[in-house]
């Protein structure tokens, strides 16, 4: 996915079940306040929960698009990395519904996002 070496993200683990990114944080991805900037958080979510409904796709599908996102910011980070993991929770004919949790380096979830995916033919 071109977007993960744009955005600066590391793919742990990659499978049907469970598509794991890294992205370390770094001063140039946060907001003024030195927390990792939303945007940066969201944008390793959609990658990841992307990437998950991409591996799922039913037969004679090309690919996906997101139609619904939405997300949870809990915590904030200010420095180590986070972990986005992305699973299915719906596989369908017409959609995919992925959950994605970002953890920090410590383990404690930041961030949740739950997004749809329209299956494309």
């Amino acid at each position: 996915m071109p977007f993960t070496a744009v955005l600066g993200a590391t793919a742990l683990a990659v499978g049907a079940d469970e598509v794991r990114l890294r992205l370390e944080w770094d001063a140039t991805r946060c907001t003024a306040g030195g927390l990792l900037h939303g945007g940066a958080m969201m944008g390793l979510a959609d990658a990841a929960g992307g990437w998950s409904a991409f591996l799922n796709l039913p037969d004679g599908a090309t690919g996906t698009a997101t139609v619904d996102s939405t997300t949870h910011f809990l915590r904030g980070v200010s420095g180590g990395h986070v972990e986005a993991a992305a699973r299915p929770l719906h596989v369908g004919r017409t959609m995919i519904v992925v959950d994605t949790e970002v953890h920090d380096a410590d383990g404690r979830l930041v961030g949740r996002v739950t997004q749809t995916q329209a299956v494309l033919r």
